[in-house]
């Protein structure tokens, strides 16, 4: 019995894991961020910029907050899209790099070095020449010390071998200072007013006005989206839905009222 029962438990076995190897590449369910808040960012990693010079988050931060945008710098997608979107959302707010905060464009392949980070720099630099001159940096690293900072941000990517590259999702960490993940901003294209709000968070008081500040009381943000709602406009929006429900409420006890009114003449005028 022992003799037929293995053979076609090892058959199973091996079906098993032939459909697993078989399974399509999912980006859905590999990829993603887990919502981490306040996570502790490793800043004194080893990493490599555009140039070949060995840096660290920290010395490239400077006692600034700084944008973490993870990329592939040999990307044909979405990735120059992303900087490029970003330096957008960069020119419709006051802040500007270096002074106020730094830009790393942050390498998740550890097969890239310095001469893939400088031609998407160069490239980045052929767009938005006066906003990259300074505090925009490109770059490279190991495996373990990429996913050491990846990993502390939640930011999950995974090698996609239909396409040869890494799949990966479109989002910006901002940095405080000393490392902590404050907000991430999704997608391709940030709002300008969003970048502002997550500068003035991260900074923790170092830039931004005292009406910065002051806004930021005026906003929410939102996890989910990556956003900053304003507190007044979902203010309102409760305000509208707590009118429709009185106004519901108050139909629908007039209906009531009416109807029983109708059944106690129907009764009256039976007796």
């Amino acid at each position: 019995m022992m003799r037929h029962v293995l053979p076609l438990a090892f058959a199973l076995l091996g079906f098993a894991v032939g459909q697993a190897a078989a399974a399509p590449f999912d980006p859905f369910a590999v990829t993603g961020i887990e919502h981490k808040s306040d996570a502790k960012i490793p800043l004194d990693r080893p990493f490599t910029d555009e140039g070949g010079h060995r840096v660290t988050l920290r010395g490239l931060a400077g006692d600034k907050p700084i944008l973490l945008a993870p990329v592939l710098h040999n990307c044909p997608n979405i990735c120059g899209v992303t900087l490029s979107g970003l330096m957008e959302a960069v020119k419709e707010q006051p802040f500007r790099p270096p002074g106020d905060f730094t830009i790393i464009a942050f390498g998740i392949d550890p097969r890239e070095g310095p001469r893939d980070a400088q031609n998407s720099l160069d490239q980045l630099r052929g767009r938005f020449p006066s906003l990259t001159a300074g505090g925009v940096h490109a770059l490279t690293g190991t495996a373990s010390d990429i996913h050491a900072v990846t990993d502390a941000l939640g930011y999950r990517y995974a090698w996609d071998p239909n396409i040869g590259q890494y799949a990966h999702d479109a989002a910006v960490a901002a940095l405080t200072p000393d490392g902590r993940l404050s907000r991430w901003l999704y997608g391709l294209s940030p709002e300008g007013n969003d970048l502002k709000l997550a500068l003035t968070e991260a900074g923790q008081g170092q830039i931004g006005s005292w009406g910065d500040q002051l806004l930021l009381l005026c906003y929410h943000y939102d996890p989910a989206t990556g956003r900053y709602s304003s507190l007044i406009h979902m203010a309102l929006q409760m305000a509208c839905g707590v009118t429709v429900l009185a106004g519901g409420g108050l139909f629908g006890f007039a209906l009531l009222c009416e109807r029983r009114r109708e059944k106690a003449s129907a009764k009256g005028r039976e007796n």
